[in-house]
């Protein structure tokens, strides 16, 4: 199965994270992720991603779950929901994400879709 995934892309140290995961994940993925979306993409736009996604996985930088309202916009939901702070991200204002914090959002997105 192949993964369309919807980030979050705010302004916050979480929210730039769940970029940049999505984006190694992409580079990463072996053919298992077919789009990085983020959420502030146009209605339209994302509309015509989804319409052929297989799977979808919405990764969050916080609780606000801006990825998550946005794909509920488009009338779907996800098989795979991820929050970065969930997963022990501290949230640190508008700092730029670690190193470290990506490897670790992107293993536990890919033991999450190696689960599903």
């Amino acid at each position: 199965m192949r993964y369309t995934i919807i980030t979050c892309s705010g302004i916050s140290n979480t929210g730039k994270l769940t970029t940049q995961c999505g984006v190694a994940l992409l580079q990463r993925s072996g053919g298992e992720i077919e789009a990085c979306i983020p959420a502030i993409t146009e209605r339209g736009v994302l509309d015509d991603a989804l319409m052929d996604a297989e799977k979808i996985l919405v990764l969050d930088g916080c609780s606000d779950c801006c990825a998550l309202k946005k794909l509920h916009q488009c009338d779907k939901e996800p098989d795979i929901h991820i929050i970065a702070t969930d997963c022990g991200i501290k949230k640190r204002g508008m700092d730029d994400p670690q190193y470290k914090e990506i490897e670790d959002l992107t293993l536990t997105v890919q033991k999450a879709i190696r689960k599903e």
